[in-house]
Formats: structure tokens, C-alpha cells, sequence
């Protein structure tokens, strides 16, 4: 009764048929529960912070391909179990666009899970210790999208290798990942510790993708003086 009370305060006196004000009550409580799945789909996500496309800076990031990240926020890659990966220095926005992509997925009325590499890596970790791999990897591939962020902050062990590839593996052409990533496809080797892995990797994630390069100077970073080492090396290389 009280939600009923609420609904015609919202649609207030308006002279409408039985039938059209049925229709308009019915629309607004689709309308309403759609936006409650939205926030319990994005609170289950386990973002860092919620982010969106709109607050994107692309006065900073000039270079960003607007029409190719538009067509990305449709969500149409996630019907075809494409991935995204976004190959970009530190504070150029890759987790920004992580997010927001993930953020839209979920009032997409998709389920998606995010978390730093590190974070997917002892969770395989754990699963595989217990036994539990295999079914937990198929628990996962109901998920339409992950999110892996910060990819090669730091150099995985030959048990995560194995842990994250099989990850990879479980999701092609199944699902879609959304990877981020300091580092540009050669240097995955480094990452992963054993070039023939990471290529057989890269070649999983890239079948099906695209792939975003962002550069530039960190911009949280863009008040200060201080040059990380890899801008270092991208200036001297200019």
C-alpha cells in the first residue's frame, strides 16, 4: 500500500486510464528493481572505488579512442566472450576505465568480479591447495566479466603462472577478462617468468580482444615534479 502511495505521488493527477496508469505503475517497478540489481551487482563486484565514463579525463588523455571505448560501454563484448586489454604506464587511467567498464556491465544486469592480479592469483592459490580448482574455475565462467588489474606489478611465481594460465584458459571464448597492464606484450615474459607461457597467454587474450594503449605522464602525478622510471625511459627513447 505505502508503494503504491508512492507511485501515484510520482505520477501524480494526471487524467490516464486504468490500464495506461497500470502500465506506468508496472514500468516504474521494473525501473526500480533494475536499479537495485544494479547497485547490489555493483557493491558484489569488489571494486577499489566506483568509477565512471563520464568522469573519464580525456583532456589528459587526449590520445583515448572515445569511439572505441563508446562502443566498449555498450556491453556488446560481453555477448561474444571478447576481452579488453588496456596496456598503459602508471596513473594514465587503465584502472579508471577498468572500473567504469565493469561499472556498466553491472546495470547491464551482468555479474562481474574485480581484483588486483596479485588478489585472482591467491585466490587460484587457495582453490588449487583445497582441491577446489576446477569447480571454482567453472563458478567463475558464470561470471560474463573479470576484471584483473594491475598485471605486473609484481613478478608472478611459477605456480601462480600455471594458476593465472589455466584462469585465461577457462575463460576463452567462454567469457570475457578485462586486463590491465603496465607492461606491453614483449615484456610479458618478465612478468610471467617463462616466455613460452606468457605467449601462449597473450595469444588466448588477444584471439578474441581489444586491446587499448594509453600514454603519457601519470596524472596523479601531473602537479608535482616527480617522473616515474618508466617515463623516464619512454622520454629518453624520444
Amino acid at each position: 500500500m505505502q508503494q503504491r502511495s508512492g507511485w501515484h505521488r510520482l505520477l501524480g493527477n494526471r487524467n490516464w486510464s486504468h490500464e495506461q496508469y497500470l502500465a506506468a505503475v508496472l514500468s516504474l517497478e521494473v525501473s526500480s528493481r533494475e536499479a537495485s540489481g544494479s547497485l547490489i551487482r555493483v557493491k558484489g563486484a569488489g571494486f577499489d572505488s566506483v568509477k565512471s565514463l563520464e568522469d573519464f579525463n580525456y583532456d589528459f588523455q587526449s590520445a583515448a579512442p572515445r569511439d572505441v571505448i563508446a562502443h566498449l560501454a555498450t556491453g556488446a563484448y560481453l555477448q561474444e566472450g571478447r576481452n579488453i586489454v588496456l596496456l598503459c604506464p602508471p596513473g594514465t587511467g587503465k584502472t579508471h576505465l577498468a572500473t567504469a567498464l565493469g561499472v556498466k556491465a553491472c546495470g547491464q544486469g551482468h555479474r562481474v568480479l574485480f581484483a588486483s592480479a596479485t588478489t585472482w592469483v591467491t585466490r587460484l592459490t587457495t582453490s588449487y591447495r583445497a582441491g577446489t580448482l576446477t569447480k571454482d574455475l567453472a563458478k567463475l565462467r558464470r561470471y560474463p566479466l573479470l576484471i584483473v588489474d594491475e598485471v605486473g606489478y609484481i613478478p608472478f611465481e611459477t605456480e601462480a603462472v600455471n594458476l593465472f594460465f589455466q584462469l585465461v584458459s577457462s575463460r576463452y571464448e567462454h567469457a570475457s577478462l578485462i586486463l590491465t597492464i603496465d607492461l606491453p606484450f614483449s615484456g610479458w615474459g618478465e612478468v610471467f617468468g617463462n616466455h613460452v607461457v606468457a605467449s601462449a597467454m597473450i595469444d588466448r587474450i588477444v584471439h578474441h580482444a581489444e586491446v587499448i594503449t594509453l600514454k603519457g605522464s601519470s596524472y596523479r602525478l601531473k602537479n608535482t615534479n616527480t617522473t616515474l622510471p618508466s617515463e623516464k625511459q619512454e622520454n629518453k627513447a624520444q
